[in-house]
């Protein structure tokens, strides 16, 4: 399949690209659709939706268009009712396979309403090398193709779509963000649709004077990429550079003993953090700037930076959490879990003991976006716990805070070694598709 990319793209250009150029029947091959599976498919999900659905008005809506209309099937439903269906599908498989299912369905999809609640309600993929590849009989390894599984659904992989050619050139894995893996060769970018493959090439940074695989401590997006205000940004050792997608060129903030780690947005407000666990308020405009926030330690064990501790954001909460488990034959797991408390000056990070009705997932490469998940009873999940990737298993599971019985691993894959680093090529870590995420904020 021809893979379609885009070099140093306009705004416009981009837009069109992602939305128009690339037309989502491409996630397709994804799911080993062809044109009689996506009949079939909507057939399905059209009958699941009048069998299960709680709303009567649902179920008479959908009769009375299919009775009296002159709809020819399931992709001639007006907006409201594909949306009232979106609005049931219990997992992010069930939705990526509505958007893949017809044109009309696919536009329903992008112009729901509540997208953003994808992200916190249904579990991140977790994307890991295929464990079935085999080496060719000659001695060379076949391709590291990449699979991504749907917690909620474990048993069934689904394929990456990302050209072969990329996982085995020499670019580096640099980060992640809102769908997209953003990978360096020296000073060339690239960024790559973790699902569809669609790729972006930005300009070129800057002369880097080291080892550019420990150069790019920290790379990430301020807003999807055909969003207006979308910026990405890349931390290296001694600068942070910012590239307004659409332009020509990076514009660079000299840092001097900084090396921001981790980018998060909270409330509108971008935050940064050093490898020192020092918190600052980053600023875009009219140019970059970091602002170092005075922060105090209210209670608990203090997470060494040695232990390379990691922000998430849950609702209109910043957690700091910290865990690590170095042996499966010593009680060396710990996981500490602080909550940043901006109400008060200076600002304080607050122990928590627990995380109620939330479950977190980080992934091992330092440079990947942790994300949170509300109520993950609701999919098969578990509340109160941190699920963390593994290199032979698929993920871990370990509770948050200072539950009793800590290292007790609730899930069937008990103590499995988890320490955070940085890798040279993706592997084992969580992404929710581009599509979740609205055009803008």
């Amino acid at each position: 399949m021809a893979q379609t990319s885009i070099e140093n793209p306009s705004r416009v250009e981009l837009f069109d690209f992602l939305l128009d150029g690339v037309d989502w029947w491409h996630i397709r091959p994804i799911f080993d659709l062809d044109d009689r599976d996506c009949v079939q498919m909507e057939t399905r999900l059209g009958e699941f939706v009048i069998m299960l659905s709680p709303r009567e008005l649902l179920v008479t809506s959908i009769s009375k268009h299919l009775a009296v209309s002159n709809l020819q099937g399931w992709a001639d439903l007006p907006d409201d009712l594909l949306h009232s269906i979106v609005a049931i599908l219990g997992s992010s498989v069930d939705l990526l396979a509505f958007a893949a299912t017809c044109r009309p369905w696919r536009a329903a999809f992008f112009s729901y309403p509540s997208k953003s609640t994808f992200c916190f309600s249904n579990p991140p993929f977790l994307i890991r090398q295929n464990p079935c590849i085999q080496p060719a009989s000659n001695g060379r390894a076949k391709p590291h193709r990449l699979i991504f599984v749907d917690p909620s659904n474990p048993s069934t992989n689904y394929r990456c779509q990302i050209r072969e050619e990329i996982l085995q050139s020499k670019f580096y894995f640099a980060g992640s963000s809102y769908g997209q893996l953003i990978l360096f060769q020296h000073i060339h970018c690239l960024v790559v649709d973790a699902f569809s493959g669609a790729e972006v090439s930005p300009p070129c940074l800057p002369e880097l004077n080291h080892d550019f695989f420990q150069s790019y401590y920290c790379s990430t997006l301020t807003a999807p990429l055909a969003s207006p205000s979308s910026r990405l940004l890349v931390s290296t050792k001694s600068s942070l550079f910012d590239w307004p997608v659409g332009s020509d060129s990076w514009s660079e903030l000299k840092l001097s003993n900084v090396q921001v780690q981790q980018i998060v947005e909270l409330n509108g407000q971008f935050i940064a953090m050093d490898d020192h666990m020092k918190i600052y308020i980053l600023q875009l405009a009219p140019q970059l700037g970091l602002q170092e926030l005075p922060i105090e330690w209210c209670g608990g064990k203090i997470p060494s930076m040695h232990s390379k501790p990691f922000l998430v954001v849950c609702s209109d909460m910043l957690l700091m959490v910290c865990y690590s488990l170095l042996s499966s034959f010593y009680s060396s797991g710990f996981c500490t879990l602080h909550r940043l408390d901006m109400s008060t000056n200076p600002a304080k990070w607050v122990e928590m003991k627990k995380l109620d009705n939330w479950a977190l997932f980080v992934a091992a490469d330092i440079r990947t976006p942790p994300f949170s998940c509300v109520n993950p009873e609701r999919w098969g999940g578990r509340s109160n716990c941190l699920y963390y990737t593994h290199h032979s298993q698929p993920w871990g599971v370990r509770w948050l805070g200072n539950e009793p019985d800590l290292m007790k691993d609730p899930s069937a894959s008990r103590d499995l070694v988890f320490a955070r680093n940085m890798f040279r090529y993706p592997q084992n870590l969580w992404v929710y598709p581009s599509m979740f995420y609205s055009a803008g904020k």
